[in-house]
């Protein structure tokens, strides 16, 4: 089963940029998608109901921000849109998926901003999260997080560590998060098939950086430990374009 995530900066500026070639040259299980920046009536059909999946979108009160998409070949379950908490739901932030085997969430973390401006809305976020991760293993479900997490984890995510300890997304505070969720038995998908130093997900488009791979790992696949022996690999799509990130993904027996 292949799983694919991809914040694409604006899904229709991502397909004038050939998405849709993408998305059929993939042949995903499951496609998930964040900061999409659309309502569903501002969409074509192309992109409502592409050959083969049936798509479900949070977005956001706010036109043209933030928002997830989740596009799936197989009929779920359930869908559940938001975490029941209004100041993130009215984002569009979280979708939630279940199938059988595991239910997926897909999530578009928030940026704490410069300065930390947005941290605390951040960590709350986050701690939510958490909560919801922990009640779906309790019910006794696996449970798979992707999406932009807007924080890179350790040094080795992103390529100038020491000049941005204190910029949004390698705050200590941010990064220990994801400490306590590796501590508590959740996977980092690509970290456990690949240990290698400039695999990034996203690019500043400033100064050439993507050309020169100065990036930061912000897009994840986390898997609850029980899935962890149903991985058979894990995959950062880092020549794909049509966005500042690249997409990002794993399959799952």
């Amino acid at each position: 089963m292949k799983l694919l995530s991809w914040n694409v900066n604006g899904i229709r500026a991502c397909e004038r940029k050939g998405f849709a070639s993408w998305l059929e040259s993939q042949d995903a299980d499951i496609v998930c998608i964040q900061e999409t920046k659309a309502q569903p009536d501002q969409l074509a059909d192309s992109l409502l109901r592409p050959a083969g999946y049936q798509t479900f979108w949070h977005s956001a009160q706010k036109k043209g921000y933030s928002g997830v998409a989740t596009f799936t070949r197989r009929k779920p379950i359930s869908v559940r849109e938001g975490l029941g908490i209004a100041k993130f739901d009215r984002e569009g932030r979280v979708l939630i998926t279940e199938f059988r085997g595991f239910v997926l969430v897909n999530a578009y973390f928030p940026n704490s901003r410069r300065e930390g401006v947005r941290l605390e809305y951040k960590l709350q976020f986050c701690r939510a999260m958490r909560r919801l991760l922990d009640e779906i293993r309790s019910s006794g479900k696996h449970v798979v997080l992707c999406g932009d997490y807007n924080i890179a984890h350790r040094e080795i995510d992103l390529a100038r560590p020491k000049d941005n300890v204190k910029n949004a997304g390698f705050l200590p505070r941010e990064r220990s998060w994801l400490d306590r969720l590796v501590r508590a038995g959740y996977v980092d998908t690509f970290r456990s098939v690949c240990d290698e130093p400039g695999q990034y997900s996203w690019w500043s488009y400033r100064s050439n950086l993507r050309e020169r791979n100065v990036g930061w790992r912000l897009d994840y696949f986390f898997v609850s430990p029980r899935l962890e022996n149903r991985l058979r690999g894990a995959t950062i799509q880092s020549d794909v374009m049509g966005s500042d990130h690249c997409p990002v993904g794993m399959e799952l027996r």
